[in-house]
């Protein structure tokens, strides 16, 4: 994994860590995009970058994500919380969450391995922003696409949720499709997973963080 930050002393300390850890590798600090996107020109599926929202050179954090997930890295936001306004930002974007920088070492390395597997990374400051808008169209979805979603974005693969339904796998990926095209026709497009468990979290089929589910 990555590190853009413009503060030396944040990348150094992540970059410790990771090295702490037997199962992730460190690869690059930079402190803008355009300079992890130099220093490692084959950046792509296998990254994760964990990315500053607010960096000195002024770039939008939109844009930054955009252009790493474009890569195929996975990417997650690193803030120090300060502006509610750049985690909502980030929350409409394909980074796979975001992440305090008061988050214990311990905790942030867990959080790492879960966003390296692909896995949405909860925290109470993205679930948050994912909810913050009250008048979101309503998906309409059918009791049975309501539980198949909750399982399915909440990380568990198909075969689990069709185990756990007592339906075949090929029908919870029927559901799945169904569910994306319901929420594609309400205006709010869901063609990721992260994508699906944002969804999820905005209408209260999947709990915020601390709400004790």
């Amino acid at each position: 994994m990555s590190s853009v930050d413009d503060h030396e002393i944040i990348s150094v300390a992540v970059e410790r860590l990771v090295d702490s850890a037997d199962d992730l590798a460190y690869g690059s600090s930079a402190s803008t995009v355009d300079e992890l996107l130099a220093a490692r020109p084959g950046l792509g599926d296998d990254d994760l970058v964990l990315l500053d929202l607010r960096l000195g050179d002024g770039s939008s954090p939109v844009g930054n994500v955009r252009r790493l997930t474009a890569t195929g890295a996975r990417v997650v936001a690193f803030t120090s919380g300060e502006s509610p306004y750049l985690v909502r930002l980030a929350a409409t974007t394909d980074a796979l969450g975001v992440i305090s920088k008061s988050t214990s070492g311990p905790q942030l390395l867990e959080l790492l391995r879960r966003a390296a597997s692909g896995a949405p990374v909860v925290s109470t400051e993205w679930a948050a922003a994912l909810a913050s808008d009250p008048a979101l169209p309503d998906a309409a979805l059918s009791p049975r696409e309501s539980d198949v979603l909750a399982l399915f974005a909440a990380g568990n693969k198909a075969q689990v949720v069709a185990t756990t339904t007592g339906i075949s796998v090929a029908t919870v990926d029927d559901y799945v499709r169904r569910i994306r095209d319901k929420y594609a026709r309400a205006g709010r497009p869901a063609p990721t997973k992260v994508d699906l468990y944002k969804r999820a979290v905005e209408d209260g089929f999947l709990p915020l963080p601390g709400d004790g589910a």
